[in-house]
C-alpha cells in the first residue's frame, strides 16, 4: 500500500465531487486539479487462472523424447484490462501500476492497451525425455482483480475495480498428475481419460 502524500488545499475551497467521483482542489485562477498523489486501500484481491487454449487428447503409444502439441482457441474472449471508478487525473494506467506495487509483482500488469486475443497457431514443444501414456496441454491467463479506495487529501475517497493480468502460459502434464489451477484441471478433465487422476482431480 503507498504511503500518504496528500495535496493540500490552500489556494480555494472544495468545489464538490467531480464527474469522476473525487473531490478536486480550486487553484487561484478557479480550476479544479485533479488530486494524483493519493493513497490506495486495496481490498478482495483475487486471482485466477482462465483456460484460452487446448490441445486434442495426446496418447503416446510408444516411448517419444519430445513432443509438438498444437493449441486451440477456447472460445473468443479477448481479455482486456479495465478499471472502473478511475480517479481524477490518475488514469487507469496508474491504478494498474499502483496494484503492482501493492502486489510486489515481478513483471508490471497488463496496461490498459494490452489484451489477449486467442491464437489459431499457438504451439506447445514438450522435450522432458521418456514421454509415454496419455497427456493433456493447455494454454491460460493468470487474471488479478481486486477493489480498491482512493483518498487524496480532504477529499471524498473515489471506489473503484480492477481486472487485469499477470501474464500468459502453458503446460503440459501426464494425465497421471493432476494441476492444482482451474485451466489445468479444466484441460484434464476435457482431454485426460476418464478414471485417471488428473481426470478426477478434476
Amino acid at each position: 500500500m503507498r504511503g500518504m502524500a496528500g495535496r493540500a488545499c490552500t489556494a480555494g475551497l472544495v468545489i464538490g465531487m467531480l464527474v469522476t467521483g473525487l473531490t478536486g482542489c480550486t487553484g487561484g485562477d478557479g480550476k479544479a486539479e485533479a488530486c494524483t498523489d493519493g493513497t490506495y486501500a486495496w481490498s478482495g484481491v483475487r486471482r485466477t487462472q482462465e483456460l484460452t487454449a487446448l490441445a486434442d487428447p495426446i496418447r503416446l503409444k510408444k516411448k517419444t523424447s519430445s513432443y509438438t502439441s498444437r493449441l486451440k482457441p477456447v472460445g473468443d474472449t479477448v481479455y482486456r484490462p479495465s478499471v472502473t471508478g478511475t480517479p481524477e487525473g490518475v488514469g487507469a494506467a496508474g491504478v494498474i501500476k499502483a496494484l503492482g506495487r501493492h502486489l510486489k509483482v515481478e513483471e508490471p500488469l497488463a496496461g490498459p492497451s494490452e489484451k489477449v486475443v486467442p491464437e489459431e497457431d499457438h504451439y506447445f514443444e514438450a522435450a522432458t525425455g521418456d514421454l509415454k501414456g496419455a497427456y493433456y496441454a493447455w494454454g491460460y491467463v493468470r487474471l488479478v482483480e481486486a477493489d480498491f479506495t482512493y483518498t487524496c487529501g480532504n477529499g471524498e475517497p473515489v471506489k473503484g475495480r480492477v481486472r487485469t493480468w499477470e501474464g500468459t502460459g502453458s503446460g503440459f502434464l501426464p494425465c497421471s498428475e493432476p494441476f492444482d489451477e482451474t485451466a489445468g484441471r479444466l484441460a484434464a478433465q476435457r482431454t485426460c481419460p476418464a478414471g485417471s487422476e488428473a481426470a478426477k482431480g478434476a
